[in-house]
């Protein structure tokens, strides 16, 4: 799971050294060279993880190496670092998201988070039967793209959380269950009135284009082809 600066796995959250070293504006090798150097230093905060990534010379070579860091070694790593204008900016954003990522891991444990993903669940089960009926409709209407309409509306949806469900705080499932709910309803509404499918879905934009102007939610939407 991706969260721009970080990475979490199994619940455990990373940086790494290609994401310093661009962040930073600083060359991979130089962050590469400083983790080696260092090495005993970085390991007593955790064993020092990596991967290899494919060499991007079309013509082969050796992969490079990049090393998965924990908070403490990234904050270890920052402090090796010439303190200028960048580094003290990346810093700051980097702590920045450690801290909402541990945030969010910790409520995703608590029983209102579960029971609000539940609920998203269960209301999303319920929009996919209806965009089902849509998609039909949208065939008889002459759509030879019918079968993209899911992801149409799901994309669509959010647009509200801009994020992966999983990576959503409780406001944020509850809204998007507003906005699936919304869609639902008005899918049904509209191919009761025989509109065409392409206006459904503008129909249903510029209704969750308005719930954001409402809720001051400020990210940009999709179009549709």
């Amino acid at each position: 799971m991706k969260y721009d600066l970080i990475t979490v796995k199994r619940n455990e959250v990373f940086t790494d050294s290609k994401v310093i070293a661009n962040g930073t504006h600083n060359k991979h090798e130089s962050i590469q060279r400083i983790i080696n150097k260092y090495k005993d230093d970085f390991e007593e905060f955790g064993k020092l993880r990596f991967s290899d990534l494919k060499s991007e010379n079309p013509k082969g070579g050796r992969p490079e190496v990049i090393y998965l860091l924990n908070e403490e070694q990234a904050t270890l790593l920052m402090t090796y670092l010439r303190n200028n204008e960048a580094v003290r900016t990346f810093k700051k954003n980097l702590v920045h998201q450690f801290y909402r990522m541990r945030r969010h891991l910790l409520e995703k444990q608590s029983k209102a988070w579960i029971e609000t993903r539940e609920n998203n669940k269960k209301n999303r089960l319920k929009e996919t039967d209806v965009i089902k009926l849509l998609i039909e409709y949208a065939k008889e209407q002459g759509s030879r793209n019918s079968d993209k309409l899911y992801i149409t509306y799901t994309k669509l949806a959010n647009t509200i959380i801009n994020c992966k469900r999983d990576q959503a705080n409780i406001m944020q499932l509850n809204n998007l269950t507003l906005v699936e709910g919304m869609i639902l309803q008005t899918i049904r509404i509209d191919m009761s009135l025989g509109m065409h499918y392409k206006d459904i879905y503008k129909d249903c934009k510029t209704r969750i284009e308005m719930f954001k102007d409402i809720t001051y939610l400020n990210n940009d939407m999709i179009a549709i082809n």
